[in-house]
Parts: structure tokens; C-alpha cells; sequence
């Protein structure tokens, strides 16, 4: 059996103007400001997993040989744009969830005219991005026929293209959706099946030109979290999404239009989620920008007993760690806080020690 390696950052190292600053040393994705001085090496040979800890002045110098100074080299290459924004600093974001049963705000936004006022709002307080969806994923929700998903979403993405000044993103895991909305003016197609869930997505998203966020998850929204199983679940679901990267080439979409999201809580248990949360660095070695999406998860209810709506300094820790960790997009409900968040993080980890 062929052996799978993977390489997992740790350690940050100060921007390199600093004193010694680490200068040549590797960065997640090319930002200065994440460059690391050691990794977790993984071996992973069917069932038998292997983990050490090499520096990262070893593997740039290709002392692991040539699978991993490629591996490598995917990790640390700077990422093209996509929709219009670069990736040199994390990206929000905002989730515009137009259903009645949504698990955090199912229903406030339904109407069309509130749900572009909440839109509009989030771009105000500092979103990047806004996210559409008209049919709620959340554990044990039933499937919504195609033509109220667009009755949903479709006044909302054509409204949003004349009076926002920043992409729309539609959240859909159907064919006939992402091309309606790609038609209607969005520019990013958010699949929480990663174009597994109609057979016709994979052709819609190539034909759209779209970037696609490919997100993982096992099983379906209704059933998803009944005693979800993995050997590894870090290296299980990266395998997944390096699968689902390699089906999208097939199918005409490059790497160069993809996002991979290790889909937290899409069948997971606590214990997955937080493997996941510890592990995001490892994702960049697939090569494509990484999403985050935690926000008022029902994880951070399971550690702290905090309800939907009172779980804003457990998603802002999570954005914090996937901020650590490279990610350059977070999914968030509360963007204003996430954005003051980040700000104060940034700072700190673009500032030069002594100064």
C-alpha cells in the first residue's frame, strides 16, 4: 500500500523584520505573518499512522524528499484571488440564511426585504462576502423543493447585486440554483455537499465559471449526526476533499476556483470538531484556499451549555484559531465583533517584538 504523507505547521515565528525573525523561513499560504518554524510530518499507510516533528529549515531544504517539498510547496504558495478578494489577511464572510428553520436565526430573515436589510447590515459592519442560502442543512433538516429554494433566494442575490458593494455568494447544493443565481449576479457557489448531492452540480458549477467552496460532510443534513465514524477524522477528511478537488478537475473546474471547508459539525461529533479546529493548518496542503465555519455551532453549546444565541465569544475563540491557523475565509453570523476580533489578532501578529 502506497504510503499518504501530510504536513501539519506549528509554531509561528514573529514577521522576519524582526531581530533573527525567522527570515526564509516557510508560510502558510505565503503570508509573512504565519511563517512557521516546525511541522508535524504524517505518514498515513492503511491503517498504521506515523507522526514527528521535523523544523521547518529541514523540509525546506527538501530533507523529506519529493512528495514532501511538493506537499510543501502547496502549503506555502501564496493564493490567487478569488471574486475579487486577495487573501492576505482572513476574509468574513456573512451568513444571510433565508429559511424558516435555520438553527441560529431560522425565520428573521425570510422575507426577502428583511433578508437584504440583514445583508446590507453585515456589509456595513465590515463583511467581505455575503452568503445566500434558502435551505437549512442544519442536523435533522428535511430537503426544500428546488423552486422555493429559488423563490427564496433569487429576489435576494438580484437585490444584493444593485445595492451591495461586495460578492454574493449562494449556499446550495443544488444544480439548477447555482446556475439561476450565477445568472442573477453571484459570484461564488458555497456546496455544503462539495457538488456531491445533485449529480448535475458538478457540470452547473463548471459551466457557471464560478469559484466553489467544497465542503465536507458525511451523510445527509437529516441524518448526518447519528453516530458519525472516522479512523482519522483529520486525515479522513482531508483525503475527502483531495478526492473531491481531483473530481472537480475532471469536470473542468481548477484548482485555482476552489475553497475547502472541513465542514464543522456536518457529521462529526465533539470530539471530531475540536480534532478538526486543532488541526486546520494540515488543510492548506491541499492547495486552495481554506473556509472556516463555526460560528454558534452547537459544539460550543456542548462544551459550555451556552444556547444558539449566546455563543458569540465561543465562535470569535474558534475565528481565532482558524485565524492562527491560516484560514482565509470565516463563515460568521456576527461579523462586527468578529471584525474588531481580528483586528486586535492582526495587530498583534503583524507587530515586530521590542517595538
Amino acid at each position: 500500500m502506497t504510503t499518504k504523507f501530510y504536513i501539519r505547521p506549528v509554531g509561528r515565528i514573529p514577521p522576519p523584520a524582526a531581530a533573527g525573525g525567522g527570515a526564509g523561513a516557510p508560510a502558510v499560504a505565503g503570508r509573512e505573518n504565519l511563517a512557521f518554524a516546525a511541522a508535524e510530518v504524517i505518514a498515513r499507510d492503511g491503517a498504521t499512522v506515523r507522526r514527528r516533528l521535523v523544523s521547518a529549515a529541514e523540509l525546506a531544504r527538501g530533507a523529506g524528499g519529493e512528495e514532501l517539498a511538493t506537499l510543501l510547496q502547496r502549503l506555502t504558495e501564496p493564493r490567487p484571488p478569488i471574486a475579487g478578494l486577495t487573501f492576505d489577511r482572513p476574509r468574513l464572510m456573512g451568513v444571510v440564511n433565508v429559511t424558516p428553520d435555520s438553527f441560529s436565526d431560522g425565520g428573521r430573515w425570510l422575507e426577502p426585504e428583511a433578508a437584504i436589510g440583514h445583508a446590507l447590515s453585515l456589509e456595513a459592519e465590515g463583511a467581505d462576502m455575503l452568503d445566500i442560502g434558502g435551505e437549512s442543512t442544519r442536523p435533522g433538516a428535511e430537503p426544500v423543493g428546488i423552486e422555493e429554494e429559488l423563490r427564496r433566494v433569487l429576489p435576494v442575490v438580484e437585490a444584493l447585486l444593485k445595492r451591495a458593494r461586495i460578492p454574493v455568494s449562494i449556499d446550495t447544493r443544488n444544480a439548477e440554483v447555482m446556475r439561476r443565481a450565477a445568472q442573477a449576479g453571484a459570484r461564488l457557489i458555497n456546496d455544503v455537499s462539495a457538488l456531491t448531492h445533485d449529480p448535475d452540480s458538478l457540470a452547473a458549477a463548471a459551466e457557471t465559471g464560478l469559484p466553489v467552496v467544497l465542503m465536507h460532510a458525511q451523510g445527509r443534513p437529516a441524518t448526518m449526526q447519528r453516530d458519525p465514524r472516522y479512523a482519522d477524522v483529520v486525515l479522513d477528511v482531508y483525503d475527502a476533499l483531495e478526492a473531491r478537488i481531483e473530481a472537480c478537475a475532471r469536470a473542468g473546474i481548477p484548482s485555482e476556483r476552489l475553497i475547502v471547508d472541513p465542514g464543522i459539525g456536518f457529521g462529526k461529533t465533539l470530539a471530531h470538531n475540536l480534532a478538526l479546529l486543532g488541526s486546520l493548518s494540515m488543510f492548506h496542503g491541499l492547495g486552495c484556499p481554506v473556509m472556516l465555519g463555526a460560528s454558534r455551532k452547537s459544539f460550543i453549546g456542548k462544551l459550555t451549555g451556552a444556547g444558539a444565541h449566546e455563543r458569540l465569544p465561543g465562535s470569535l475563540a474558534a475565528a481565532l484559531m482558524g485565524a492562527a491557523q491560516g484560514v482565509q475565509i470565516l463563515r460568521v453570523h456576527d461579523v462586527a465583533a468578529t471584525r474588531q476580533a481580528l483586528a486586535v489578532w492582526e495587530g498583534g501578529t503583524r507587530s515586530l517584538p521590542g517595538t
